[in-house]
């Protein structure tokens, strides 16, 4: 196999190699090393707890003992079906405790789903959040044979098959009682290859497959990511993320190896609150986040015109010059450094104080982000470093440092991550992060990785004359034109929510067509704000979009792009979808990416009627 370009900074182990045994053993020396130290917080009631490393510890020691009292063995699979809260980590970190491995379900997937994931898995334990997501594994406990207990988090268990969180770590504690070393041993017993846990890729095309990650997977991503100095133990992380995807769930694996704190709260509605609330120094978030923030501070500053719109923009002009210059290697005038001091105390801290005033950064990943919505956020003093990675990389294997980033890029590769670019321009990886392969699916894996141990990411990419790798798009999404020119459509959609702030997505086709497309997905908290500005007031969203008026406004932003891209790249023509994307609908994947081909096929009749 013939190569493009390969990283030179893959040797840098300094550290990575003494990592931990198992993500359990993080957890036991957190505990054992600073017992007192505040490990969670999390909503109870209308405000929020708080728990130490030894308060969480124990409570996780008793119900790792209540998985053993249930007959969990080594490396059996345990499957956690919730949304992400406090009692989620409680249970991935007990699975860990009594040597188990993790099966993780996103709580949005249907019984039909669910059912699969965990005959698949063979899981033999499922811990579900309420009576909706017991109702799915009841639907169809005759596939489920092997599945012995159903674990419930908010209810009570009505038999043997059933049994509350409480239940079991009072079976827990009974077991402790009687042998006070029978977790800690489970713990002991632990090698780095032994299996952490099977995550299901959230599948925009396609059945889920099963990730195998050994525990050696995870702790390497920890070890390096605390290698790069991003978190210390003073900080205070806001995690939100869902926790069946990787890059929730890598976050959990650091909290121990640093000791920083963390606060919980999935709820997604609550985020711009929480911010406020608990104001967090690190937050990690997929594009869209970022991307919603920029659009609403930006329409309500336009919405306000007047004086208040001039000294924003002019503000915020004066961070992007400071940004910029930076970005350059160059030390901003003493005259720019004046006004940047002026501009921030008026408005940029103000911006700042949206999210809680202590940011020191938000770390974007799972999509790609528009390098100008990476720069505003520059602008207003708060630095988005962007990373990239896979459920099969354990969600870690690039990311940008402080103080060494680019806008636009991924970052440079972790220590101890090999990357080279293929002729086609795919990006391969090798890691002690790669996957061991795929559950039950010996062809996937094959055609995933080499013999060498090389994985096929199927995206897109290069790598800049600084190392600093650059995202095309997915493998698969790249299309031809019938002229013959290749169309990147993530990258044209990235673009386009950095300009608009209206749309939530852009979805650009042009498959062996003349011209390339496109379907706009609204947001409907900016666009309805618009519509109550603009003589739409109260009216619904199907009306909003198909409106004329937002027609006009959503073409202008067209034109934008339009002059940002090649001339086989533009969008000739466009609809507006009457509705918005949703996970509900199978639109979104649960970490808010496109499920592209999905929507494609439901929209198939509106795209073909664009080019005629």
């Amino acid at each position: 196999m013939a190569f493009l370009r390969e990283s030179e900074e893959h040797t840098d182990l300094d550290g990575i190699e003494k990592r931990a045994t198992s993500v359990a053993q993080l957890l036991l020396d957190r505990v054992a090393a600073t017992p007192n130290g505040e490990a969670f917080r999390f909503r109870k009631d209308t405000g929020w707890d708080s728990v130490s490393w030894q308060r969480f510890g124990d409570r996780v020691e008793a119900l790792a003992a209540g998985l053993v009292a249930l007959g969990i063995e080594a490396e059996e699979r345990v499957a956690l079906l919730s949304a992400t809260r406090y009692e989620w980590v409680l249970a991935d970190f007990a699975v860990l405790y009594a040597g188990a491995a993790t099966t993780t379900v996103y709580p949005t997937t249907n019984a039909r789903g669910v059912a699969f994931i965990v005959a698949d898995s063979g899981s033999r334990v499922v811990i579900a959040e309420d009576d909706g997501q017991v109702d799915k594994l009841v639907e169809h406990r005759a596939e489920l044979p092997d599945l012995r207990h159903v674990v419930i988090i908010d209810g009570a268990g009505d038999d043997d098959w059933v049994i509350g969180l409480d239940d079991l770590e009072r079976r827990g504690r009974e077991l402790l009682a009687e042998s006070a070393d029978v977790v800690t041993e489970r713990v002991r017993g632990i090698r780095p290859e032994h299996l952490g846990s099977i995550m299901y890729t959230s599948g925009t095309t396609g059945t889920p497959k099963g990730v195998r990650l050994p525990h050696s997977a995870w702790t390497y991503s920890a070890a390096a990511i605390d290698a790069l100095h991003v978190l210390g133990p003073d900080d205070l992380n806001f995690l939100w993320l869902p926790l069946s995807h990787a890059f929730g769930k890598v976050m959990l694996a650091l909290a121990p190896l640093i000791g920083f704190r963390t606060a919980i709260d999935g709820k997604v509605e609550r985020i711009a609150d929480n911010l406020v609330e608990l104001r967090p120094t690190i937050v990690a978030a997929a594009p869209r986040i970022f991307e919603k923030a920029h659009a609403r501070i930006e329409t309500a500053m336009a919405e306000k015109g007047g004086i208040e719109k001039r000294l924003f923009d002019w503000a915020v002009g004066v961070g992007l010059k400071v940004s910029r210059a930076e970005q350059a290697g160059q030390q901003p005038s003493r005259l720019l450094r004046i006004e940047h001091a002026v501009a921030d105390r008026l408005v940029l801290s103000k911006i700042r104080e949206r999210f809680g005033g202590r940011l020191r950064y938000f770390v974007s990943a799972a999509a790609p982000l528009d390098r100008d919505v990476a720069q505003w956020f520059d602008a207003i003093g708060v630095t988005v470093l962007e990373g990239y990675g896979l459920t099969e990389t354990a969600a870690a294997s690039f990311i940008n440092r402080p103080g060494e980033y680019r806008f636009g890029t991924v970052g440079r590769p972790f220590p101890g991550t090999e990357v080279r670019i293929a002729e086609d321009g795919e990006i391969l990886l090798r890691s002690p992060g790669v996957m061991t392969g795929y559950h039950n699916r010996p062809e996937a894996t094959a055609a995933a990785l080499d013999e060498y141990g090389w994985f096929r990411t199927g995206d897109i990419g290069r790598i800049d004359d600084g190392g600093f790798l650059l995202i095309t798009d997915r493998k698969k999404d790249l299309y031809k034109t019938s002229q013959g020119k290749y169309v990147a459509p993530s990258a044209i959609a990235a673009t386009f929510k950095g300009l608009c702030p209206y749309a939530a997505e852009l979805i650009v086709y042009g498959e062996t067509r003349p011209y390339s497309v496109a379907l706009v997905a609204l947001d409907a908290q900016t666009i309805t704000e618009w519509a109550d500005q603009h003589g739409l007031a109260r009216s619904s969203l199907a009306d909003i979009a198909h409106d004329e008026r937002t027609r006009a406004v959503i073409a202008g932003y067209v034109d934008r792009l339009n002059t940002q891209l090649d001339r086989w790249e533009q969008i000739k023509k466009f609809d507006i979808i009457d509705h918005e994307l949703s996970v509900e609908s199978g639109d979104l994947t649960p970490s808010m990416k496109l499920r592209r081909k999905a929507v494609l096929e439901s929209f198939a009749d509106d795209i073909d009627a664009l080019y005629h």
